[in-house]
């Protein structure tokens, strides 16, 4: 397995592997380290993705005793998803426009906060876009954003989304967006909440359109 798989992808393959071993609700998954080795990734790929599962309700850890299957039945807003997915036939524009709705929320929330938006992260995310050598993840860019945002229903809902889109912003920023991610963290910086808002829809409208272009 590949190390530079993003931890979406690392998601899935824990869920895959406590369906396989059949582990049930209550019981205990294996450790970071049994994961990490077993799945040939960095333990902080396999914290990252445990961290995501554990925000979904889908496992609970317990200090000095590990971590559990969460039983499923008090968490079922991956089902109820599911089946509004399966069902609509524009599930895939749905689900792009309700993602961006939580994105646009949570740069809101931060640019109305005079110290989320002044907060020492966005000028590291500005010195790791202009170093020639960064690899700076898309991926990391905006969960950021929703994490800081404080809403933990949101960010719930916003990895689900992820999923069912089709990660669309894994991979690394390339040169022709970088202006555009500097202009976002530059209107955060500023609380400008608009132009932070529109820069990002801009971002994001340009990714769909390259990946739209990739897979003709």
């Amino acid at each position: 397995m590949n190390q530079s798989k993003r931890y979406l992808d690392i998601v899935r393959d824990i869920r895959d592997m406590i369906r396989q071993e059949k582990i049930r609700p209550g019981d205990r998954i294996p450790s970071e380290r049994e994961l990490a080795e077993t799945l040939q990734v960095g333990r902080s790929t396999i914290r990252e993705a445990l961290r995501s599962l554990e925000l979904l309700g889908l496992i609970e850890t317990r200090r000095g005793e590990g971590t559990f299957l969460a039983d499923h039945r008090n968490h079922r807003l991956v089902e109820v998803l599911s089946t509004f997915i399966l069902q609509d036939n524009q599930s895939q524009k749905d689900v792009r426009e309700t993602r961006l709705m939580h994105e646009l929320s949570a740069i809101q929330t931060i640019c109305q906060s005079d110290s989320i938006s002044q907060m020492g992260v966005w000028n590291s995310f500005r010195i790791r876009l202009l170093e020639e050598e960064s690899e700076f993840q898309r991926e990391d860019f905006v969960r950021e954003l929703m994490v800081l945002s404080g809403n933990r229903l949101s960010l719930k809902i916003w990895f689900l989304l992820q999923q069912y889109s089709g990660s669309p912003y894994n991979g690394t920023v390339t040169e022709p967006e970088k202006e555009q991610l500097l202009n976002i963290l530059a209107a955060i910086e500023q609380r400008q909440t608009d132009k932070a808002a529109n820069e990002f829809k801009t971002w994001s409208d340009w990714l769909l359109k390259e990946r739209m272009r990739n897979d003709s």
